[in-house]
């Protein structure tokens, strides 16, 4: 890995939206590297929430569902952490709502199970599954369940067939 590769994703993760620039204008293919763990520049900008550096990589043609290691995507990431602003910026952008990763989980998993409402309404709206089982049988609404966040749950209930949606 170059050291250019690695000034990128040192970037990523800071903000450093400045470096970004730069270093794109010396090798443009670089948005679409990927580290050891598979992690992109948008996975870590993403996950790191620089919303800024997000922009410009979706602006110049940063691969929206590229997995890394895991098969993780960067709106799983968002999904995660909780970054709405982001999440709104990927599926905006087309990002796949159903993308599973490496244990069968989707982005609609990770806000179900982290309590992240907003995220998991946005989902919805741009048609995430509930019943994508992950490798353990459970969906959404399952982990909505387990967790006992009903708040959750009746929101998931809403997209569910004769849900009052």
């Amino acid at each position: 890995m170059s050291s250019n590769t690695t000034d990128i994703f040192d970037a990523c993760r800071q903000g450093n939206l400045q470096r970004v620039k730069e270093l794109y204008e010396e090798d443009r293919g670089i948005i679409n590297a990927a580290d050891f763990k598979g992690f992109t520049p948008l996975i870590l900008a993403s996950y790191n929430n620089q919303p800024e550096v997000v922009d410009f990589l979706l602006e110049k043609g940063a691969i929206i569902n590229s997995p890394d290691g895991s098969d993780n995507s960067a709106l799983m990431g968002v999904a995660f952490k909780g970054y709405t602003e982001i999440a709104k910026k990927l599926l905006d952008m087309g990002a796949n709502v159903n993308q599973r990763n490496a244990n069968g989980a989707t982005a609609l998993t990770f806000a179900a199970t982290f309590g992240h409402l907003a995220i998991a309404e946005m989902l919805l709206k741009k048609g995430a599954d509930i019943y994508v089982p992950d490798v353990r049988g459970k969906s959404p609404l399952d982990h909505a369940r387990m967790q006992e966040n009903w708040e959750m749950y009746d929101l998931l209930g809403q997209y569910t067939p004769g849900g009052s949606e």
